[in-house]
């Protein structure tokens, strides 16, 4: 009798892929940043208007803190080092007249990072105004997350309004939510008046919403008067600040939550997760981000011509847009415009451009300016709206340049033309190119 031997049939590894991972693709952000890399390696003449990243050289003292502190090796607590931690708090305490003790603080490789964490650790749906920055929503679908848009208005400035948020949160009471609020905002470069944070806050507590106040631009609010919705509903709210934004240190990677006392839970158990995971960030960083947030004179010198070239540039940048018919609200913080070309419409539709992804696509290949489409912030596809991140221009210039005139006295469109050459040429060139 003979043997017959059985050779399984093996499915390809592909196909164990994680069901979370379908559909998912690298973060628009960054996917944008690697191939303008690649069409300049090419040749290409590229205008940046795609990524988001700060202009402005790191501030020298805290790099010779991070150079004096190459040789710490250790590794650190998993929460964090306590002398960061305390003026982490110490900052906030300082800059949004909140009241965190030090073992509120968590610090983590960049908030991105530690948002995802959040999600992670905390079981409920996620609730984002559109438009809501790239990585939001495609974290909350790697953890199998209900994600519930708002819908906002272009007529009130892209804002979540306490209506919508009610809205919501009357449909099913008692359903955990966790609700992310970013301002000054990516996409748009708007930020809430203080009377809208008060009402948003009502409903908060209303519906005992988790509320994460992603703040990383808040520094950066053009007019230094950022006020954080942990003042009116401190119980159920996080903050986050970083090194990425008004410390021009994105690539340091060091991100801070500060939770409320009664949310103490919460970083214990995203704590737990990070010791099974990337244990501790870089101690070296960890030194250095000491003095980034003790402040003092130099820094915030910096911080305040950092704000003062950023609107001077949104201003001159906005004005050029209006001039070309692009309808664009003026910045009030951070780094960004949200155009809408609607206005286009027409002509757009007679070159085949029906989205905003279309016209991003068409408006790089052929002039070599790159913008991000406003679907994907979660806006709908055929909305023609596009971020525009105007920091393509050399900080360090900028800022000595600044240094030279009065402080009382607003940079001029010469200036910013003078400066920030590459910038107001890409301008031009979405101007020419839609005309």
């Amino acid at each position: 009798m003979s043997r017959t031997t059985i050779i399984p049939l093996l499915t390809p590894l592909s196909d164990h892929l994680n069901p979370s991972m379908k559909g998912l693709r690298p973060s628009a952000t960054l996917s944008m940043n690697e191939k303008c890399s690649q069409l300049k390696q090419q040749g290409r003449k590229i205008y940046q208007l795609g990524f988001g990243q700060s202009p402005f050289p790191v501030p020298e003292t805290v790099v010779e803190t991070l150079k004096a502190n190459a040789f710490q090796k250790d590794y650190l607590a998993v929460k964090g080092l306590r002398e960061l931690r305390e003026v982490v708090a110490e900052f906030h305490n300082r800059v949004n007249q909140l009241s965190f003790a030090w073992d509120n603080v968590l610090i983590g490789p960049g908030t991105k990072e530690l948002i995802f964490l959040l999600q992670l650790t905390y079981y409920g749906d996620l609730v984002l105004p559109s438009p809501s920055w790239v990585s939001y929503q495609p974290q909350a679908a790697l953890l199998g997350r209900k994600v519930s848009w708002l819908q906002t208005r272009k007529e009130n400035g892209w804002r979540l309004t306490a209506e919508e948020l009610e809205k919501l949160c009357r449909e099913d009471p008692s359903r955990p939510r966790l609700l992310i609020l970013n301002y000054p905002n990516n996409p748009t470069g708007l930020t809430f008046k203080v009377a809208e944070l008060e009402e948003l806050a009502k409903v908060a507590q209303d519906y005992n919403l988790l509320v994460l106040s992603d703040e990383i631009y808040g520094e950066l609010d053009h007019s230094g008067t950022h006020t954080s919705i942990a003042r009116y509903y401190p119980e159920g709210t996080i903050v986050t600040s970083g090194l990425s934004k008004w410390c021009g240190a994105g690539g340091w990677r060091l991100g801070t939550f500060v939770f409320p006392p009664n949310l103490q839970w919460l970083l214990d158990a995203m704590s737990t997760v990070i010791s099974e995971t990337y244990s501790a960030v870089s101690a070296p960083i960890q030194y250095a981000a000491i003095r980034a947030f003790q402040g003092g004179s130099e820094i915030e010198r910096y911080v305040v011509q950092s704000r003062r070239v950023l609107r001077g540039v949104a201003r001159s940048v906005s004005k050029r847009l209006h001039a070309y018919g692009i309808d664009v609200h003026p910045a009030e913080g951070g780094f960004y415009l949200f155009p809408d070309f609607t206005g286009a419409q027409t002509e757009l539709l007679g070159r085949d451009i029906s989205t905003s992804a279309q016209f991003c696509e068409r408006l790089l290949s052929e002039t070599g300016v790159a913008l991000l489409p406003g679907s994907d912030f979660g806006r709908p596809a055929s909305e023609l709206t596009c971020r525009l991140a105007y920091v393509n221009f050399n900080g360090d210039e900028c800022l000595a340049a600044a240094e030279k005139i009065p402080d009382e006295q607003e940079l001029s469109e010469e200036f910013i033309r003078k400066h920030c050459v590459d910038t107001m040429e890409a301008i031009d060139l979405i101007g020419k190119w839609l005309s």
